[in-house]
């Protein structure tokens, strides 16, 4: 027997005895036994518009990093331009010129947003007039804020 043949012999008595003495395993069910009783989720259209309501969810998302309320709440975002090719554009503010999350805003914004599924591409505009004030904050981010 070639040193092959004797390495090729000892390879074959290990699979064998592994696999006599592995446990069997849970049986791995089929699709339709994993979704038996469940909808089926199904995609939105490629060609489908963004939904204000999902925009606006996935902007709720986003925390001004020195306030504990999210920049829909504080009442940063001004405008929400939905287009139905998948444009998004949104028109927002900061709490002050010299905010020092000026350059990370906007951009956790248009990367939160770019999360719908259904938003093939998002443009942010800082715009500075009207300026922001707390007139603009939300009756929940008052509250959070214990401005009542």
């Amino acid at each position: 027997m070639t040193e092959t043949d004797e390495l090729k012999s000892r390879d074959e008595a290990v699979s064998s005895a592994v696999e006599e003495n592995v446990p069997a395993g849970p049986s791995v069910p089929t699709r339709e036994q994993a979704y038996a009783g469940q909808e089926e989720l199904v995609p939105p259209p490629v060609d489908a518009p963004p939904q204000q309501d999902e925009v606006i969810a996935a902007i709720e998302t986003v925390f001004d990093p020195e306030i504990p309320v999210n920049v829909y709440e504080l009442g940063l975002i001004y405008a929400i331009d939905l287009h139905d090719d998948g444009r998004v554009d949104i028109e927002m503010s900061l709490t002050a010129p010299n905010c020092p999350s000026a350059q990370e805003l906007p951009q956790m914004v248009r990367y939160a947003v770019l999360s719908v599924p259904t938003v093939r591409e998002v443009t942010v505009k800082v715009v500075w007039d009207p300026p922001w004030d707390m007139s603009r904050m939300s009756d929940n981010a008052r509250l959070a804020l214990n401005m009542f």
